[in-house]
Protein backbone atom coordinates (compact mmCIF):
# COMPACT_ATOMS: atom_id res chain seq x y z
CA UNK A 1 0.00 0.00 0.00
CA UNK A 2 1.33 3.33 -1.02
CA UNK A 3 1.18 5.66 1.94
CA UNK A 4 0.70 9.06 1.33
CA UNK A 5 4.95 9.93 2.32
CA UNK A 6 5.53 7.92 -1.23
CA UNK A 7 2.58 9.46 -3.22
CA UNK A 8 3.72 12.39 -5.41
CA UNK A 9 -0.09 13.02 -6.50
CA UNK A 10 -0.86 13.58 -2.79
CA UNK A 11 1.95 15.77 -2.17
CA UNK A 12 1.46 17.49 -5.56
CA UNK A 13 -2.45 17.84 -5.05
CA UNK A 14 -1.85 19.70 -1.78
CA UNK A 15 0.83 21.91 -2.22
CA UNK A 16 -1.75 23.49 -5.19
CA UNK A 17 -4.42 23.21 -3.01
CA UNK A 18 -3.72 24.61 0.85
CA UNK A 19 -3.15 28.00 -0.03
CA UNK A 20 -6.92 28.09 -1.58
CA UNK A 21 -8.08 26.32 1.86
CA UNK A 22 -6.50 28.69 3.70
CA UNK A 23 -7.34 31.84 1.58
CA UNK A 24 -10.86 30.68 2.36
CA UNK A 25 -10.70 30.31 5.74
CA UNK A 26 -9.01 33.89 5.95
CA UNK A 27 -11.57 35.12 3.38
CA UNK A 28 -14.51 33.27 5.77
CA UNK A 29 -12.72 35.30 8.74
CA UNK A 30 -13.04 38.43 7.44
CA UNK A 31 -16.23 38.30 6.56
CA UNK A 32 -17.72 36.33 9.29
CA UNK A 33 -19.07 40.03 10.77
CA UNK A 34 -21.53 41.08 8.23
CA UNK A 35 -22.16 37.63 6.11
CA UNK A 36 -22.79 34.02 7.09
CA UNK A 37 -19.07 32.13 8.84
CA UNK A 38 -16.85 33.47 11.13
CA UNK A 39 -13.74 33.06 13.43
CA UNK A 40 -14.73 29.93 14.39
CA UNK A 41 -15.71 28.49 11.07
CA UNK A 42 -12.49 29.96 9.24
CA UNK A 43 -10.52 29.11 12.23
CA UNK A 44 -11.73 25.34 11.56
CA UNK A 45 -10.97 25.87 7.74
CA UNK A 46 -7.44 26.59 8.37
CA UNK A 47 -6.70 24.19 10.92
CA UNK A 48 -7.87 21.74 8.48
CA UNK A 49 -5.56 22.78 6.17
CA UNK A 50 -2.57 22.46 8.28
CA UNK A 51 -3.93 19.21 9.37
CA UNK A 52 -3.92 18.22 5.56
CA UNK A 53 -0.06 19.54 5.23
CA UNK A 54 0.24 16.75 7.71
CA UNK A 55 -1.15 14.31 6.20
CA UNK A 56 0.15 14.70 3.14
CA UNK A 57 4.25 15.95 3.80
CA UNK A 58 4.47 13.64 7.44
CA UNK A 59 4.52 15.21 10.69
CA UNK A 60 8.24 16.42 10.89
CA UNK A 61 7.23 18.75 7.92
CA UNK A 62 4.58 20.45 10.47
CA UNK A 63 6.62 19.98 13.54
CA UNK A 64 9.39 22.17 12.14
CA UNK A 65 6.72 24.82 11.30
CA UNK A 66 4.65 24.66 14.12
CA UNK A 67 6.08 23.77 17.28
CA UNK A 68 4.47 23.50 20.69
CA UNK A 69 5.29 26.73 21.71
CA UNK A 70 4.19 28.72 19.08
CA UNK A 71 1.08 27.07 19.12
CA UNK A 72 0.39 28.33 22.20
CA UNK A 73 1.41 31.45 21.24
CA UNK A 74 -1.36 31.68 18.96
CA UNK A 75 -3.64 30.58 20.93
CA UNK A 76 -3.34 33.08 23.81
CA UNK A 77 -2.46 35.53 20.68
CA UNK A 78 -6.29 35.10 19.31
CA UNK A 79 -7.68 34.91 23.46
CA UNK A 80 -6.43 38.07 24.12
CA UNK A 81 -6.75 39.97 21.31
CA UNK A 82 -10.86 39.06 22.35
CA UNK A 83 -10.15 40.17 25.69
CA UNK A 84 -8.59 43.20 24.92
CA UNK A 85 -11.06 44.56 22.56
CA UNK A 86 -13.80 44.12 25.19
CA UNK A 87 -11.79 45.67 28.14
CA UNK A 88 -10.78 48.98 25.93
CA UNK A 89 -14.69 49.05 25.33
CA UNK A 90 -15.25 49.06 29.25
CA UNK A 91 -11.86 51.42 29.82
CA UNK A 92 -13.98 53.74 26.87
CA UNK A 93 -17.03 53.98 29.64
CA UNK A 94 -18.47 51.13 27.74
CA UNK A 95 -20.09 47.70 28.53
CA UNK A 96 -17.80 44.12 27.65
CA UNK A 97 -17.50 44.34 23.65
CA UNK A 98 -20.02 47.51 23.63
CA UNK A 99 -18.55 48.68 20.13
CA UNK A 100 -20.20 52.19 20.08
CA UNK A 101 -17.86 53.58 22.14
CA UNK A 102 -14.99 53.14 20.57
CA UNK A 103 -13.12 56.07 18.86
CA UNK A 104 -12.97 54.58 15.01
CA UNK A 105 -14.80 54.68 11.87
CA UNK A 106 -17.43 51.96 11.85
CA UNK A 107 -16.75 50.77 15.36
CA UNK A 108 -19.34 48.10 15.18
CA UNK A 109 -17.99 46.62 12.30
CA UNK A 110 -14.28 46.97 13.02
CA UNK A 111 -14.82 45.62 16.75
CA UNK A 112 -16.44 42.68 15.41
CA UNK A 113 -13.83 41.58 12.93
CA UNK A 114 -11.43 42.03 15.40
CA UNK A 115 -13.13 39.56 17.65
CA UNK A 116 -13.93 37.27 14.42
CA UNK A 117 -9.65 37.82 13.86
CA UNK A 118 -9.74 36.43 17.61
CA UNK A 119 -11.37 33.83 17.72
CA UNK A 120 -10.23 32.00 14.63
CA UNK A 121 -6.90 32.69 15.69
CA UNK A 122 -7.29 30.72 19.03
CA UNK A 123 -10.01 28.05 17.31
CA UNK A 124 -7.10 27.16 14.32
CA UNK A 125 -4.23 26.90 17.16
CA UNK A 126 -6.19 24.73 19.37
CA UNK A 127 -7.04 22.19 16.08
CA UNK A 128 -3.57 21.87 15.20
CA UNK A 129 -2.82 21.52 19.07
CA UNK A 130 -5.06 18.93 19.42
CA UNK A 131 -4.04 16.79 16.19
CA UNK A 132 -0.70 17.29 17.70
CA UNK A 133 -1.01 15.91 20.90
CA UNK A 134 -3.14 12.67 19.30
CA UNK A 135 -0.11 12.28 17.14
CA UNK A 136 2.29 12.21 19.63
CA UNK A 137 -0.12 10.15 22.41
Amino acid sequence: MITSQESIIIKTLSRFLIPFIQLFGLYVIMHGHSSPGGGFQGGVILGASFILLVISFGYDEVKKRFSKRNVMLLTCAGVVLYGAIGVVCQLLGGNFLDYAVLPISQPRSMGMLGIEIGVGLTVMAVMVSIFRDLLTY
